[in-house]
């Protein structure tokens, strides 16, 4: 998780918990690795004391009056090979391009030596990992020496942006504009949430590279930072340089010195132990002050002559500067810093509203995210509401009563212990947060590594005497603290060794990220926190780029001669105009324009465009009153009627009589199974449809979804016993289209074709297959399971609006596409045999790939398209690949021409708002389509980015193109948001990551600390032919 307050190196000294080490000896100079004697010990090793054992308050103050009634801790002993680079002793800071997403692997979670396994070679050093003394010799003798003449693999591993360049493949270039923008549609005067930012070209910053040692925290590093600047100005040439928290300084001016180093001193946790220590003559209180050392080293001068010809030069190929980007981020985050709780992008602070509860020990608090964006009006700050959910700052105990249901008559855990499920529950619940001890006065935080297998009153251990002691008697003895919740089990926050604290002694760290999976009543809430209307959202944005966040950013934009102007950007948009369309040749009304102002229709009088003939069909009832029960005959009988009117042949009767079970069936896999085997056989393994209805939402929803498409081979439409007690008009046409969809009709087509509309491209004759990918990974908090890429195409020509779906598991978290070539193959053998010839263009949409990985999806995805079409003699389509961004922050508002406020300005903007100019890139084929109506909140446009075009596409017909698709999503009678091949593939790959679900297991899987072998990708179970061919995700 990003902003972590307390590195695991400082954690080391003090504590709160109880650690199961033996005795030892006091001595604190070097040992060897060994026994007690002197035989066979051959390598250094590093000694720090052991982490988390707590001082009894009468021994600290007996040690204050000279008597000192515990002995000191033994030395913890810890290796280091020689030379290790410094990337393997510090954890790695992603550097950060463009946009500050990472471009390298996810920093480590502490010291690579906790992990080491071999022992270590004779020439291994000393380390030092307390807090060192006040003296500049000792630190010299005991540091980690960083050569200067650093080999070259080592200056590959260096984690300064500027080592670290985007991918560049001569091959493969994005493709540029086609022309000067679009010019369809009616114009609509806007503003875009961009804040122009003027930089001075020959103005000069100057990058240092910064090594903290002992390696802190970044909340840690900056108060590091900000003391040495205070205390060195002279030294600085009395800059205010900026700092990222982790390796990175940028200047205004070049410090005295390329090299530099200091010791800084902060005031250390109030937990540490008071020890008296005497070096070079003189005493030192390591209670008091926490010394760190710092080295400065001026790594390269960054100049802004690249940045201004990168976004005035028509030219193409021009690399963007990263490098200087990235300082100019920093730099205009640097002041909003203070006070704020840095997540991503985005900064979060009390000063914008209060942190609201949403239940389930967490709540959401309101910051802004902003980012510097190349855009052709020039460089601009993107600035935007954001909210997330934090873990509420709470007790453990009063933490798990909101989080676990089993928890909330906390009376009954006084008594009883947890069953196996409810620890394995608790344990997922409290994983990797950080807590901090109140039975005592600390500033030190810890991570929750587990449980313990054991109850606090069943826990036994040694202390450093040699003594046995229970966790309970321990804590009643040097503490006078009676445990309470004895039945429960303690907390494990030692990583490496045993060490615990009861729970009811600990509460959760403010500032931490929540990582859980919100439950849906937590998602709405969140949602309704963040739906303010257009009028409200755009008030916030303007108030954080003119009140105290600006205020205090300015005095380092100043330094650098930075200036963001404090007004939004004003733009010109189009309005495009909505399609024609087709609807069945046996209703009244055969085709419609929706001309409503938000571009909806409906089908009072029409038929759909392809009815399906659902004859085989059956419905099985999950839970439910015997009141909601009695609801079912009326509701077949009125849903027969509503697919007839819309053209659809629904059965008036069902294969079976209905069948009514508990919900508790969902929770058994294999009578969950049986039961449909047996619909199945009932209808002589011809069933169609398969209907649900279920008294409440249910995890096991995954498990019916899978068994029913993958072990079965029928289509399932799911609904509530809640709307079953309605039966709106609107609900019951909501689910014939969805039934139609999925077996096989066609709910609405474009009146006029895409060969009509763009001949310049497209011809009936020559069939043009559209593509879509999307790939889903599993929860932040599981770290095994696989990711699951979709890939769907469509299967008719000219109407281009049934797709199917090939699905795949691969590598966890990998985001490029393994097995693309092999699905795509697939897909290319179904239109085949569909269309009767393969397609002559493929127009490819690839959803949630982000700015850094453009030239590795080209290199790697497009290649694999290729390779699947080379596999037929002479066959070279026309490719285009599209990207599709709906994870951004541009927004857009209305305005008057004359730049002031209008009637519509808290309205959205309509359906159809395209922007190709001022916000877009300088020389790259994008845009930006607004194509639905957005009833709450802001809307978001779609960013959409040409990346390859072999078809030629101009601006306008490209934009025209998606335009028209979004009228054609086959669950809605209105336009979309996403362009349907992504929405489609997303639908597909969530199906997917369905089947990876069981409702018997646990529902996050558990962290492993270590692997000795690389992680298993578990394949997704093969669906049935049956369905294969059906749009049975939608």
């Amino acid at each position: 998780m990003e902003g972590d307050a307390v590195a695991k190196n400082e954690r080391k000294v003090g504590g709160g918990g109880v650690s199961n080490g033996g005795g030892g000896g006091m001595n604190g100079g070097r040992r060897w690795k060994g026994g007690g004697g002197g035989g066979g010990r051959q390598h250094p090793i590093i000694q720090a004391y052991p982490a988390l054992l707590p001082l009894p308050i009468h021994a600290a103050h007996g040690r204050r009056n000279g008597a000192v009634t515990l002995p000191l801790p033994p030395p913890l002993l810890v290796y280091l090979h020689q030379p290790p680079p410094p990337s393997l002793l510090f954890p790695k800071a992603a550097a950060c391009y463009g946009y500050g997403k990472p471009n390298s692997a996810p920093p480590q979670r502490g010291p690579a030596w906790r992990s080491r396994k071999p022992p270590p070679p004779p020439h291994a050093v000393t380390a030092a990992l307390l807090p060192l003394p006040h003296d500049t010799q000792l630190l010299q003798h005991k540091k980690f020496l960083v050569r200067d003449n650093e080999t070259s693999d080592m200056k590959a591993n260096h984690m300064s942006t500027h080592q670290n360049s985007p991918i560049t493949l001569p091959a493969v270039t994005v493709a540029p504009r086609p022309d000067g923008g679009g010019v369809e549609g009616t114009v609509i005067p806007l503003y875009a949430n961009h804040f122009l930012v003027r930089f001075d070209p020959s103005k000069k910053i100057f990058h240092y590279d910064v090594h903290i040692f002992p390696h802190p925290s970044k909340e840690t590093a900056r108060m590091i930072k900000n003391k040495l600047v205070e205390e060195n100005s002279s030294v600085l040439s009395g800059s205010l340089p900026a700092f990222d928290g982790r390796k990175n300084l940028f200047s205004p001016i070049e410090f005295q010195k390329d090299k530099l180093e200091f010791f800084v001193c902060l005031p250390a946790a109030t937990s540490a132990r008071f020890t008296a220590a005497k070096e070079n003559g003189h005493m030192l209180d390591k209670k008091k002050h926490k010394v760190f050392r710092v080295n400065l080293r001026l790594v390269s001068k960054l100049s802004g002559e690249d940045l201004n010809k990168y976004l005035n030069e028509e030219k193409d190929g021009i690399p963007l500067p990263q490098d200087y980007l990235h300082a100019l981020d920093v730099i205009l985050r640097e002041g909003a810093m203070e006070n704020s709780i840095p997540i991503g992008r985005s900064l979060y602070s009390q000063s914008m509203g209060e942190a609201k509860e949403i239940g389930g020990g967490a709540v959401v608090l309101r910051g802004f995210f902003q980012s510097l964006r190349p855009t052709k009006q020039g460089l601009a700050l993107n600035v935007d509401l954001s909210l997330t959910a934090f873990h509420e700052n709470i007790g453990i105990i009063a933490y798990l009563q909101k989080r676990c249901d089993f928890m909330k008559d906390i009376s009954k855990m006084k008594t009883r212990a947890l069953a196996e499920d409810e620890r394995r529950e608790v344990e997922n619940a409290l994983k990797n947060i950080r807590v901090f001890v109140c039975h005592r006065e600390t500033d030190q935080r810890y991570h929750v590594h587990g449980l313990t297998e054991e109850t606090t009153e069943n826990l036994k251990f040694q202390d450093r005497s040699g003594k046995d002691y229970t966790v309970v008697d321990y804590f009643k003895e040097h503490y006078n603290h009676d445990i309470k919740f004895r039945k429960l089990p303690c907390l494990q926050i030692g990583k490496s060794k045993p060490c615990y604290v009861p729970m009811e002694l600990c509460m959760v760290c403010e500032g931490q990220k929540f990582l859980g999976k919100l439950s849906d009543e937590q998602t709405s809430k969140m949602l309704k926190m963040g739906c303010q209307r257009p009028s409200e959202r755009k008030g916030i944005i303007k108030s954080v780029v003119e009140g105290a966040f600006a205020a205090r950013s300015k005095s380092y934009a100043d330094q650098f001669s930075l200036q963001v102007s404090k007004d939004m950007t004003q733009l010109s948009g189009r309005v495009l105009l909505p399609p024609k369309l087709k609807l069945g040749n046996g209703g009244r009304i055969k085709d419609i324009t929706p001309d409503r102002f938000d571009r909806q229709w409906n089908l009072m009088d029409s038929h759909v465009a392809e009815g399906s003939k659902v004859k085989s069909w059956a419905l099985i009832s999950f839970g439910g009153s015997p009141e909601h029960q009695s609801l079912v005959p009326k509701f077949i009988k009125q849903l027969s009627s509503r697919c007839e009117q819309l053209g659809i042949l629904l059965n008036k009767k069902t294969v079976v009589s209905p069948l009514f079970e508990r919900i508790q069936l969902l929770n058994n896999v294999g009578i969950l199974e049986s039961k449909l085997k047996k619909i199945q056989e009932a209808a002589s393994g011809n069933l169609q449809l398969l209907i649900c209805v279920m008294e409440r939402k249910h995890r096991g929803y995954a498990d019916l979804k899978r068994i029913a498409e993958t072990s079965i081979g029928v289509v399932t439409q799911c609904c509530l016993y809640s709307n079953l007690s309605k039966l709106s008009f609107q609900f019951l046409a909501n689910l014939a289209l969805k039934i139609n969809a999925k077996l096989g009709g066609c709910n609405v087509a474009l009146y006029n074709s895409l060969s009509c509309q763009i001949p310049r491209i497209f011809s009936d004759k020559e069939p043009v297959m559209f593509m879509g990918a999307d790939v889903t990974h599993p929860h932040p908090l599981d770290d095994s399971s696989p990711s699951v890429v979709a890939v769907v195409a469509s299967m008719n020509w000219p109407s281009a609006n049934r797709y199917i779906s090939r699905m795949r598991s691969q590598t966890h978290r990998k985001e490029i596409i393994e097995h693309l070539d092999a699905m795509a193959g697939e897909l290319l053998e179904e239109f085949v045999k569909e269309v009767g010839k393969l397609p002559s263009r493929i127009i490819f949409f690839r959803d949630g790939v982000s700015e850094t990985q453009f030239y590795k999806v080209l290199a790697e995805e497009l290649q694999a398209v290729r390779l699947t079409c080379s596999r037929y003699p002479g066959y070279k389509p026309s490719v285009t690949f599209v990207v599709v961004q709906k994870r951004h922050h541009t927004r857009l508002f209305h305005r008057e021409k004359n730049g002031g406020s209008t009637h519509y300005s808290d309205q959205n903007v309509p359906p159809g708002t395209v922007i190709d100019t001022v916000i877009t890139h300088p020389r790259e084929f994008d845009f930006y389509l607004c194509s639905h109506w957005g009833t709450k909140g802001t809307s978001r446009p779609t960013h959409y980015r040409v990346l390859w075009d072999e078809n030629n596409f101009k601006s306008d017909e490209m934009q025209q193109l998606i335009h028209n698709l979004c009228y054609t999503f086959a669950r809605c009678t209105k336009p979309v948001s996403l362009v349907p091949p992504a929405y489609y593939a997303h639908l597909a790959a969530y199906r997917g990551r369905l089947y990876l679900e069981r409702s018997d297991s646990s529902a996050t899987s558990r962290t492993t600390l270590y692997r000795s072998a690389p992680l298993q990708t578990a394949p997704l179970p093969k669906l049935r032919e049956s369905v294969k061919g059906l749009m049975f995700y939608c």
